[in-house]
């Protein structure tokens, strides 16, 4: 047997759904496009992406040894569009792939054991990554021949659509690489269209400062006033461009449970995730990707959720308890809310009245009428 048709059989048997092989010692222009996206200050406070430029630029960069890649796929496919949750106002929508365990436990554990058995069969070194470390996943995974990327930026696949978790193992073995794939978007572009903030520049390029997933994970301050009210009821992530890739026709739902979305993490009520303080927030999301960007960052995306709710029940119990809360980026948040939901609630009334005064003439006109016939 092969090492190639070795790392593809102990890759399936460990569960990946996808393993292919490419050479990292060759030059690609992944490197340039990265440094053009920094030029352009589209990484925002990412500043780990300028510091890192250089070993990101090309896999040797960074392990100059490294002859070949072996990238490995894991789906994370949803049971439902999870743009149906985008509808209901008054719950929390969670980006597809945190609904489930961190990925990057389940993800490193099989790597690690791939690595491993390759190691032992053919004597080599290597290092294994899942999204860690200063390593282009995509790119590879491109070249690869595990998909392309779309002009979301994303990864997109012909047998599992846009839902694929990536992991690569570096080895210094010159092993043969697969056939890369091309790009089948074709002038499809449906994913630029349907951003909410117009994240895309141009189609292939992504403005992260626009994105609504770096705004609700990687921002650490008040969300822009521009983009509050386009995030809607999005609290951790967006899947807006994902979601509507008409190559999702192929995809499946998950076959690894870890990826199956927690019932409380489907439709979250924004009025008990207001609720939560540090320990209970730590609590629900321990083993969650969520836990990372901590209780104040997460209440601040569910506030401004709430503000965008229309529903002016949330003041007393979900908003006017944060006007005083330690954050003062919690406490912004909710004095936005409470403006938000004080004028929604102001429409209500205004436009019961209007109804009330409305009946009340007509009932006058119809008893008005039945005088006039008398």
């Amino acid at each position: 047997m092969s090492l190639e048709t070795f790392l593809k059989t102990e890759a399936a048997e460990l569960g990946f759904d996808v393993c292919r092989i490419c050479r990292v010692d060759e030059a690609w222009t992944a490197g340039e496009r990265l440094e053009a996206f920094v030029d352009a200050g589209y990484h925002g406070e990412m500043a780990w992406m300028e510091t890192t430029l250089e070993r990101r630029r090309a896999p040797t960069a960074m392990w100059t040894a490294a002859k070949s890649a072996v990238v490995v796929g894991l789906n994370y496919g949803p049971d439902q569009d999870p743009m149906k949750n985008l509808e209901r106002r008054a719950e929390g929508n969670i980006s597809v792939y945190a609904r489930g365990k961190d990925y990057h436990d389940v993800l490193k554990k099989r790597l690690k054991a791939l690595a491993r058995a390759f190691v032992a069969e053919a004597g080599a070194d290597v290092k294994v990554f899942v999204d860690t470390a200063p390593l282009m996943e995509k790119p590879l995974a491109q070249k690869a021949g595990l998909g392309w990327q779309g002009k979301h930026t994303n990864l997109v696949s012909r047998e599992l659509g846009s839902w694929l978790f990536l992991g690569v193992m570096l080895t210094d073995a010159g092993l043969e690489m697969d056939q890369r794939e091309i790009d089948h978007c074709g002038s499809c572009q449906a994913c630029v269209d349907i951003c909410p903030t117009q994240a895309f520049p141009a189609p292939y390029k992504l403005d992260a400062r626009r994105c609504i997933s770096y705004l609700t994970i990687e921002h650490k301050d008040p969300i822009p006033m521009e983009f509050r009210g386009a995030m809607g009821n999005r609290i951790y992530g967006c899947d807006d461009c994902l979601a509507v890739c008409p190559w999702n026709k192929f995809a499946d739902v998950a076959n690894e449970s870890a990826f199956w979305a927690r019932a409380e993490l489907k439709g979250p009520g924004l009025d008990e995730l207001a609720a939560l303080d540090d320990e209970t927030f730590r609590q629900v999301f321990s083993g969650s990707p969520i836990k990372r960007i901590g209780r104040d960052r997460f209440l601040r995306n569910v506030l401004t959720a709430i503000g965008n709710s229309s529903d002016p029940t949330l003041i007393d119990r979900s908003v006017l308890p944060h006007l005083s809360d330690p954050n003062p980026v919690v406490r912004g948040a909710a004095i936005w809310a409470l403006g938000r939901l004080d004028y929604a609630r102001f429409e209500t009334e205004k436009a019961a009245r209007f109804t009330a005064e409305t009946n009340e003439s007509v009932r006058a006109e119809w008893k008005q009428s039945i005088e006039n016939l008398r």
